[in-house]
């Protein structure tokens, strides 16, 4: 299946989207690029780190898609912090631990288990 198919009807302006690996290892390559081919924005990303500039998360970041990100690291990605510093992207820092179980949840139910979460820090 290709992954433009694979995401027909489910994108929408302001989801929220678990993107896993673990730095540029096993993230969902293909998927990213559809979900920039699509177009939607507003998007709050909960993953480990938002890539490097041109690769993986980051492609979502130089199109402005990503309005926050939920992240445990941070570093390595220019326009993350040129965006971050500027005021246009949010960052929430959550435990390693946080991101793995808001990728085990079931769909939708992000907003009903923020708690997960608690020693949160949002700059």
């Amino acid at each position: 299946m290709e992954a433009r198919s694979a995401l027909e009807g489910l994108l929408f302006d302001g989801m929220v989207i678990a993107a896993g690996g673990f730095g540029l290892c096993g993230i969902p390559e293909l998927l990213i690029g559809a979900i920039r081919d699509a177009g939607v924005s507003g998007l709050t990303i909960a993953s480990n780190n938002c890539g490097v500039d041109d690769f993986g998360l980051g492609v979502l970041l130089k199109t402005k898609q990503i309005k926050k990100m939920i992240s445990s690291y941070v570093g390595e990605n220019a326009e993350f912090m040129r965006q971050y510093l500027s005021g246009e992207l949010a960052l929430e820092f959550a435990q390693l631990s946080a991101c793995s179980r808001i990728a085990q949840m079931p769909r939708g139910s992000l907003k009903r288990n923020e708690s997960i979460w608690r020693r949160k820090k949002t700059f």
